[in-house]
C-alpha cells in the first residue's frame, strides 16, 4: 500500500489504472470505513482512499480544529485493504484561497444544512475535487451521511462526472448506533444514552409501517421524546428517498411510498445523526 500526499504524485501512480474505485474520508477510521474499503474491491482493481479533513464544509463554530486525526493509525487499517491511501495536506488541496465553489441544489439548505450554513457548498466542492484527481470509476459513500449521499449523486448526475456513486450501508455497534468518527465526543452516560436516537427513528418506522400517514405528528413525537430525555434536536423528518423532500404517499406511486425518515440532533456537544429507510408495500 502506497501513502501519497501530492496531487502529482497519485496521478502518476494511477495514471495506467483503468479500474480505480475511491473511498474519499476524514480520517478516523471506524468500521463503517473499513467496510466501504472492502466494499469498493467488488468496483475496481485499485482502490484508493483519500484522509483529508476539509476546512471548507466546517463553520466557524464547528470541530475543525479539534477533529480527530489519526493518520498512522488509519494507514495500518487500511493496509490489505486499499492499494493507495492519498493524504494531502490542506496547501496541497487548496493551494490558493478556493473562490469557485460548487453550488449544490436547494436541499443543502434544509435538513442538516438549515442548520450548517455553507456545509454542503464545501463538502460539494472537495468531493468534485477528488473526483477529478482521482477520477474513479466508482466512488464510495456511506448512506449514514444520507443528505450528503443525495447532493453527491446529483452533483455526479448533473455535471455529467463519469464516475459510479454508491452508497454503501450503515454500519452499527452491537446495541444499534451508528459508527461515527465524533462518537468518541460522548462521556460514558452519553454513549448510554445516544442509541435512543436510533431506537427513535425504529419506532417511527414500525408505525409508519403500521399504517401511521400523519408524519407531521410523527415527527413532533419524536422531538418532544428526544427533547423530554435532554437531546437538544435538529430535526426529524420523513422525507422521499427519491428527493429528500417531504413525504406524502400517493397511492400507486412508487416514487412517493420509498421513505426515510432522517434526524439529527445534539447529545451534550456531540452532534449525532442517523437515518433509517421505510418502503411501503401495495
Amino acid at each position: 500500500m502506497q501513502v501519497i500526499s501530492t496531487i502529482a504524485e497519485l496521478r502518476a501512480r494511477l495514471g495506467a489504472e483503468r479500474a480505480v474505485a475511491f473511498v474519499p474520508t476524514m480520517g478516523n477510521l471506524h468500521e463503517g470505513h473499513l467496510n466501504l474499503v472492502r466494499l469498493a474491491r467488488e468496483y475496481g482493481n485499485c482502490v484508493v482512499a483519500s484522509i483529508f479533513v476539509n476546512p471548507l464544509q466546517f463553520g466557524p463554530n464547528e470541530d475543525f480544529d479539534r477533529y480527530p486525526r489519526t493518520l498512522e493509525a488509519d494507514c495500518a487499517q487500511l493496509q490489505g485493504l486499499a492499494d493507495v491511501v492519498f493524504a494531502p495536506s490542506v496547501n496541497e488541496m487548496y493551494p490558493v484561497r478556493q473562490t469557485v465553489f460548487v453550488e449544490p441544489p436547494p436541499v443543502a439548505n434544509e435538513l442538516c444544512g438549515a442548520s450548517r450554513p455553507g456545509h454542503f457548498r464545501g463538502m460539494a466542492t472537495v468531493v468534485l475535487k477528488l473526483l477529478n484527481i482521482v477520477q474513479p470509476q466508482a466512488a464510495l459513500f456511506g448512506k449514514k451521511d444520507y443528505q450528503q449521499l443525495h447532493i453527491i449523486r446529483q452533483l455526479s448526475a448533473q455535471l455529467d462526472l463519469p464516475v459510479r456513486i454508491v452508497g454503501g450501508e450503515t454500519m452499527r455497534a452491537a446495541d444499534g448506533l451508528a459508527l461515527s468518527s465524533r462518537n468518541q465526543y460522548l462521556s460514558v452516560s452519553e454513549r448510554g444514552e445516544a442509541v435512543f436516537l436510533y431506537q427513535a427513528l425504529q419506532g417511527m418506522r414500525q408505525a409508519i409501517l403500521q399504517g401511521e400517514r400523519d408524519f407531521e405528528r410523527l415527527q413532533q413525537r419524536a422531538v418532544e421524546t428526544l427533547a423530554a430525555r435532554g437531546w437538544l434536536v435538529d430535526y426529524v423528518a420523513v422525507r422521499n428517498q427519491s428527493d429528500l423532500q417531504p413525504a406524502s404517499p400517493v397511492q400507486g406511486d412508487p416514487a412517493q411510498r420509498e421513505l426515510v425518515i432522517l434526524a439529527a440532533a445534539r447529545l451534550g456537544n456531540t452532534r449525532l445523526l442517523d437515518n433509517i429507510e421505510v418502503c411501503l408495500i401495495g
